[in-house]
């Protein structure tokens, strides 16, 4: 689920909301906690699938000449 708070500053950088949540989640991860291993590492190993699928379909969005009309994906 997106994190929202009030006091956080705005990313004008497209897709801001959901790589922010997916540095979140990475960082919270047991992963990266519990067996010291790097974000990157954690990424490669699946943790966080939902979201990094999330980013890549926003990304992969800003490309697609058809966003035009339809919007970017994501939050």
């Amino acid at each position: 689920m997106p994190k929202y708070y009030e006091d956080k500053e705005e990313d004008g950088r497209a897709c801001g909301g959901v790589r922010e949540d997916l540095r979140q989640c990475l960082l919270e991860s047991p992963c990266v906690l519990q067996e010291n291993k790097s974000p990157k590492q954690c990424l490669r190993e699946g943790h966080c699938r939902n979201l990094q699928m999330t980013f890549f379909a926003c990304k992969r969005s800003m490309l697609d000449t058809r966003a035009r009309f339809r919007g970017r994906k994501g939050y």
